[in-house]
């Protein structure tokens, strides 16, 4: 600063300006107004002095009023003037700052090193319900809640390694509440930059919280019945899942029921999750025919009654998943066996009826119960699991709950695969046609052969009729695959008649129902028979009870149009289905096949040869006996033939001979097989004898 300079004292203090406090370098000046803040004094060292100025430097950018030389002795005039300059500018400044620091709509403070307010604008004094003059001095943990401040970056700051950085912080209001504010910390340095204090940026965020606390809600809940919906349940299931989580899942939120179960027992054991799913049950009929307000006002009732239910009973989480089912997750569940007791309560909270708009409602619900350890699962499975366990429940009779079983879970799951592999299977060739001889009763000769479809699956061997038939019917692959066996099948009878002319051998083909109700059957069957060569009159289709006899007339009128074109019809399996024989006089059919249950009678010894007491089983063949002759007399009667499945040994061909039936077929004259054994019986011209 020049302490020899002429007319200066190292004791005398730097001449102010009217209006500035004399300052100390380093250290803000006392506020001349009261109640407004004062600016901080620039550093002596930057400007210099009046009796030796220095370079003249710009209080806004530092750039030199001069071009940098000192103003020689004789020239006071000029050093006074460059000396009103300086004051001029630092007044201007100091106003500028003013009218930025006051006026300014985000609450601004100067902090010093010991985190204690020096000056504090009104917007900051009112963002806390506060006045100015009472914050100076303040320490600012008074204001702001310490608790997770970025400690890291605060330390960097104060040591000048960071210039600034923001924070979300609550601020603690005079009226007692909490303020929401945005805060931004940026480093303010001396003449050497050096760090001298930090100025505080403070914006209330409050309503955008609110808002983004409300959006947030309306994303995790569902708007009618206020539970967490289907999102939020997935967030905690997934959660409840990480095998390191010691604590209760998430706390206590909306559709969380009481308190967590003791953590600290669960520490030393291993961390199990359970989930109970749940559907209404008949809660479509309710809508259909109630209408949906009455449906959702269904849903809230149930909603209420299960949140109330099963409150107290620890962490559980009860969520709405979508239309009219819920889930209960149970993060640390103690096993199965509290599972399975929450599902019983739950059935037992929704068993008392529902009073509606004036509607009484009695309402039941299935459960499906999942399990298991943490480390054997994830979110996605339990869930999957939870909700095929649900179906079970339905398919085992509904209105109760039902433990997952992996052994009934695996068979589902073999089932899925094959239904998914169905159609994929019959475009890569896997399905071949076996064919089982139809032998006549009275000449011995093969009449026919029916045709059996199998699959041989890459990974699972030849899979029998009766595991991928039903699959098919569900899926809908049975119309493809029908029409593939159809076609495969005219076309071998074609070569049969090509080779054997005289036999005239049909082929006799299994027609499902839902091949009539999803393609037009007439069509497809004329088709391949135009397409194969093969007469109408040597294709049988084999059509059962239950399908022939469903709803609406589409069924027998395409019947009535096959059998116009020549096709024989067989009903298959009678006996088992509706079992009315008023309707076999007015349908068009040709043939009867006998279910194999009325012939485990014929098993039996012929009549003569048993004992003089009759034991039940006795009985019991001599009644199928009498009815397998009382059917076998009416088809004739009415001119139908009749076929035996399932025969087995030479005296059950004989007897079924002696009641009347035209055809047998079974493991006694021939297993099913390529279409070349049938070739082989034809050219000798008789059954292979005893199953060949």
């Amino acid at each position: 600063m020049g302490a020899g300079a002429p007319g200066a004292s190292a004791a005398s203090p730097t001449p102010s300006a009217p209006g500035v406090t004399p300052s100390t370098p380093g250290v803000p000046a006392a506020s001349p107004v009261p109640g407004v803040p004062a600016v901080p004094a620039v550093p002596a060292a930057a400007c210099g002095t009046l009796e030796d100025p220095g370079p003249l430097l710009c209080p806004t950018c530092s750039a030199p009023l001069t071009d940098g030389t000192h103003l020689g002795a004789s020239d006071a005039s000029d050093r006074q003037d460059g000396g009103d300059r300086l004051l001029a500018a630092l007044r201007a400044s100091e106003s500028r700052f003013r009218a930025a620091f006051c006026d300014a709509v985000i609450g601004m403070a100067l902090i010093d090193p010991e985190d204690r307010i020096i000056e504090v604008n009104p917007a900051f004094a009112a963002l806390i319900g506060r006045s100015v003059g009472e914050l100076v001095r303040t320490h600012l943990h008074e204001i702001i809640d310490p608790e997770g401040m970025p400690h890291r970056l605060f330390t960097e700051l104060v040591h000048g390694e960071r210039e600034r950085f923001r924070v979300e912080k609550q601020l603690k209001h005079r009226a007692g509440h909490t303020v929401w504010s945005k805060v931004t910390i940026s480093l303010i340095r001396d003449g050497a930059g050096r760090p001298l204090y930090t100025l505080a940026l403070v914006e209330d965020i409050t309503e955008q919280r609110r808002l983004g606390d409300r959006l947030e809600y309306q994303a995790l809940h569902d708007p009618l019945t206020r539970l967490p919906n289907r999102t939020y349940f997935f967030e905690r299931l997934d959660a409840a899942c990480l095998p390191s989580v010691a604590e209760p899942v998430g706390g206590r939120s909306p559709g969380t029921t009481g308190t967590h179960d003791h953590p600290e027992a669960a520490a030393g054991r291993e961390r199990r999750v359970g989930v109970c799913y749940l559907d209404l049950d008949g809660f479509a009929a309710i809508n259909e025919t109630l209408g949906h307000h009455i449906g959702d006002q269904l849903l809230i009732a149930v909603a209420a009654r299960l949140r109330r239910g099963l409150s107290g009973h620890g962490a559980r989480l009860v969520a709405r998943m979508g239309g009219d089912e819920f889930a209960v997750l149970v993060p640390d569940s103690r096993g199965s066996e509290q599972l399975t007791a929450l599902a019983g309560r739950i059935l037992d909270v929704l068993e008392r009826p529902f009073d509606i708009a004036g509607h009484r409602l009695a309402i039941t619900a299935s459960v499906g119960v999942v399990e298991r350890s943490v480390h054997e699962t994830t979110p996605a499975d339990l869930v999957k699991d939870a909700d095929a366990t649900l179906y079970w429940s339905k398919a085992d009779g509904r209105a109760r709950w039902t433990l997952y079983d992996p052994a009934r879970g695996a068979h589902q799951l073999t089932r899925q695969l094959l239904a998914t592999a169905l159609r994929p299977a019959l475009e890569r060739g896997e399905f071949t046609v076996e064919y089982q001889p139809l032998v006549g009763l009275a000449d011995g000769a093969v009449h026919g052969a029916e045709a059996l479809v199998r699959w041989r699956h890459p990974r699972y061997g030849t899979i029998s009729p009766d595991r991928f038939i039903p699959l098919a019917e569900e899926s809908g692959a049975i119309v493809p695959l029908g029409t593939w066996v159809l076609e495969e099948s005219c076309r071998q009878a074609k070569q049969w008649l090509t080779e054997f002319p005289d036999t005239e051998t049909f082929v006799s083909v299994n027609l499902a129902a839902r091949q009539i109700w999803d393609s037009d059957v007439v069509a497809d069957v004329a088709r391949v028979l135009e397409r194969t060569g093969l007469p109408a009159r040597l294709l049988q289709l084999e059509i059962t009870e239950s399908a022939l006899l469903g709803p609406g007339g589409r069924p027998l009128q395409a019947l009535q149009a096959l059998a116009d074109m020549g096709v024989r019809i067989a009903i298959d399996d009678f006996g088992t289905g509706y079992s009315n024989l008023a309707y076999l006089s007015r349908l068009p059919v040709h043939v009867l096949k006998l279910d194999g249950t009325f012939i485990e009678g014929f098993r039996d010894p012929a009549p003569a040869d048993r004992q003089p007491v009759p034991e039940l089983h006795s009985r019991r063949s001599d009644a199928d006996e009498q009815i397998v002759g009382a059917m076998v007399q009416l088809a004739h009667t009415l001119g139908l033939t009749v076929t035996a499945e399932g025969i087995e040994s030479a005296a059950q061909a004989e007897r079924l001979r002696m009641t009347g039936c035209d055809t047998a077929q079974g493991w006694y004259f021939a297993r099913p097989g390529e279409a070349e054994r049938v070739a082989a019986i034809l050219r000798e011209g008789r059954p292979a004898p005893h199953g060949r």
